[in-house]
């Protein structure tokens, strides 16, 4: 190799070094390995299998997915496990399996005389009785007998292909329980060895939750150094999503996951994340609701490479627009 062949290679791997040391370290492992916009996959392929389902995550997979998302919940004893609802009705034939063991709940706003409610929640359930149930006809018969797995069949799963995107669900709701959610998801990515930044350049994990509270409680109090993203459904009294609202978010995290319209009715929401030294991750892209775009890919387009966010996440890792 001649001297100037040789300069001229040096140039550029050292401005791909650059380029991914200028980004959040929030997606440097995915950057180093060549991606410039990161696909979460929401739920899994969720426009395709069963959400939450190990028939999801493999697809996720097969389908492309940086990160793999998965919403945590804790059984009746104290087991992590994958669902994004809080109960089991929605996405399980709990109400077929366990009939009488149902809460009655009254909302403020049910309609007068209206009967109570019923909910199966997940913390009332033991994990044996929780794998009992079909987690996946609801979706299509064909995925008759998928089960809800546990978060360490997740990880043993998706670890070495993609990374783990965990979401405390419900921390306040699990801590009158009696549960420390925050401390239980830690204690299992230490278990793994993945507890620390880098510990597995295959499996980099971030963690995700709409309390600002779960999020300060591990900055500061359990002391993790993973990347965390604050997620934002509405903010109607600007607390957050002001130039100077996401510079206190910065404190406590890395990123930002709002919801795709807060975007889209304020752009400029973007350059003040990123300002602030945070990354964005809108929610959530699925093939079944693209507003005003012709299909998802057009819409995932339009938010990655003309709004300037750093990922997404989607039901539909497939469409995914990489340039």
């Amino acid at each position: 190799m001649t001297d100037s062949l040789f300069c001229r290679c040096l140039l550029a791997v050292s401005a791909c070094v650059l380029a991914a040391l200028s980004l959040p370290p929030l997606f440097q492992t995915a950057a180093q390995s060549g991606s410039k916009k990161i696909l979460v996959a929401h739920r899994g392929a969720s426009s395709y299998a069963p959400e939450h389902t190990l028939e999801a995550y493999r697809l996720a997979l097969a389908q492309g997915a940086d990160f793999v998302e998965q919403d945590l919940q804790i059984t009746k004893d104290g087991v992590l496990v994958c669902l994004h609802d809080l109960t089991l009705e929605r996405t399980t034939n709990v109400e077929e399996v366990f009939p009488n063991r149902a809460r009655l709940d009254v909302s403020e706003d049910q309609a007068p005389g209206a009967p109570p409610a019923k909910h199966w929640y997940v913390p009332d359930f033991t994990l044996a009785e929780i794998k009992q149930l079909d987690a996946g006809s609801w979706f299509n018969e064909k995925f008759k007998g998928a089960r809800v797995p546990t978060w360490q069949e997740a990880i043993d799963l998706v670890r070495g292909k993609a990374g783990l995107y965990p979401e405390t669900k419900g921390p306040e709701v699990y801590g009158k329980r009696g549960f420390d959610m925050e401390k239980l998801t830690l204690e299992m990515l230490k278990k793994n060895k993945l507890a620390e930044p880098g510990a597995d350049a295959k499996t980099p994990v971030i963690i995700q939750s709409f309390s600002a509270e779960s999020l300060q409680k591990m900055r500061f109090e359990l002391k993790t150094k993973l990347p965390l993203v604050f997620l934002i459904g509405f903010d109607p009294q600007k607390q957050w999503l002001t130039a100077d609202g996401l510079k206190r978010v910065k404190e406590f995290a890395n990123g930002i996951g709002p919801a795709k319209g807060l975007i889209e009715r304020e752009p400029q929401l973007v350059t003040w994340a990123h300002a602030a030294g945070l990354t964005v991750t809108p929610y959530t892209f699925r093939s079944s609701n693209t507003g005003k775009y012709k299909d998802v890919r057009e819409e995932m387009n339009q938010f990655l490479y003309t709004f300037g966010v750093d990922a997404l996440f989607t039901d539909n890792p497939d469409q995914f627009p990489r340039r």
